[in-house]
């Protein structure tokens, strides 16, 4: 293998490395191509083509080269990384580091957890859903019961995912559970408004930043993407009306 060969391949293999990492972070379809086109056109390679899709890259550098595709299984919502990622392109772009050193970069990047603590996580959820009780317009006594329902679902997503790896089963049960601490505070006169401490609950599981891109994508002309993510940020909201349903129901 020659060494023009060897750089198309370390090439192909540091572009595919960045739209992995930007899709499995939930970044949007159009930016990941734009983002993996910019950083081979920096080294002169302009016939790249790319196919992104939420479950899979295809990328060639031209007619000559090899084509490669990569899987993509998993999927969260990591703007850190979608930043870090973009900030790897334009320094590539603008010759401030080189083919191996954006290599290494992405290779470093995709390895760390930016995550804070779960704990932190669990608290700062609960933090969210007690103030989403205020947005909506409820009442400022239902706050704790919001935290408390907040931060119960959050922990029941989060535990659940981690032993199923189901996503929508993960989030049905964290809805449940939110449901029902909603349901006895008010049982239990330790809330007052059912319908708000629900909402505030629940609100850290809402597809926001998915039903966001799904738009994107569909306005951008990619309709296989944005249908996709529609689909999926749909599921995820049947999956959660449907815990609340059951609690309300009974």
């Amino acid at each position: 293998m020659t060494n023009n060969e060897m750089n198309y391949e370390m090439a192909l293999d540091c572009f595919l490395l960045a739209g992995r990492i930007m899709i499995e972070s939930g970044a949007e379809t159009y930016r990941v191509e734009d983002t993996m086109l910019r950083m081979a056109r920096s080294l002169d390679i302009e016939d790249a083509q790319s196919y992104v899709t939420p479950t899979g890259i295809i990328l060639s550098l031209g007619r000559r080269q090899i084509t490669k595709i990569t899987s993509i299984s998993n999927r969260i919502t990591d703007l850190h990384k979608i930043s870090l990622v973009n900030r790897v392109s334009r320094n590539l772009t603008n010759k401030m580091i080189s083919l191996e050193e954006a290599y290494d970069e992405l290779l470093r990047i995709q390895k760390t957890n930016y995550f804070l603590p779960i704990y932190l996580q669990v608290f700062l959820a609960a933090v969210a859903s007690s103030a989403f009780i205020i947005l909506f317009g409820g009442l400022w006594s239902d706050m704790p019961a919001a935290f408390v329902a907040g931060g119960v679902g959050f922990t029941v997503v989060t535990i659940i995912h981690e032993l199923t790896k189901v996503k929508f089963f993960s989030e049905f049960l964290a809805a449940l559970f939110t449901g029902l601490v909603a349901y006895f505070a008010v049982k239990f006169h330790l809330g007052t408004e059912l319908d708000k401490i629900i909402i505030g609950g629940v609100m850290p599981l809402v597809p926001g930043v998915l039903i966001t891109n799904a738009v994107r994508d569909l306005m951008a002309g990619h309709f296989t993407s944005g249908i996709a993510k529609g689909a999926e940020a749909f599921l995820t909201a049947f999956a959660i009306g449907s815990g609340i349903a059951l609690v309300v129901g009974f």
